[in-house]
């Protein structure tokens, strides 16, 4: 495999306190390195046929590309949404000592 690159995962919660038990959990599973829970967002979107605006809480996660795929499918596991909106990206820019970080931290086994 190839040398992981640093990737970005948005997901919007629908309140802090979710938002928190969420990247507790994936620091402990060692899915993500970092996230930052950026605070309220307004939300205008279509569900099912209709138009609905929320105040949420948006939060970005940092991992790897090696750990990318489980960590956007564990979050989907455990969001308390039935469809959450989870977004991923890959950064092709990274400082290199923070690359090497998010490296260290996401390494070894998820289930830790």
């Amino acid at each position: 495999m190839s040398d992981p690159s640093a990737v970005l995962v948005w997901c919007p919660f629908p309140d802090k306190q979710s938002a928190r038990d969420v990247v507790t959990l994936l620091l402990d599973e060692r899915l993500i390195a970092c996230a930052n829970i950026i605070g309220e967002i307004e939300s205008l979107f279509e569900w099912k046929g209709e138009v609905g605006q929320e105040i949420e809480v948006a939060v970005l996660f940092k991992t790897t590309s090696a750990r990318s795929e489980i960590l956007i499918s564990r979050l989907g596991e455990v969001h308390p949404y039935d469809t959450p909106a989870i977004l991923g990206w890959t950064a092709d820019k990274t400082y290199p000592d923070t690359l090497a970080w998010l490296k260290e931290e996401v390494r070894g086994d998820p289930e830790r």
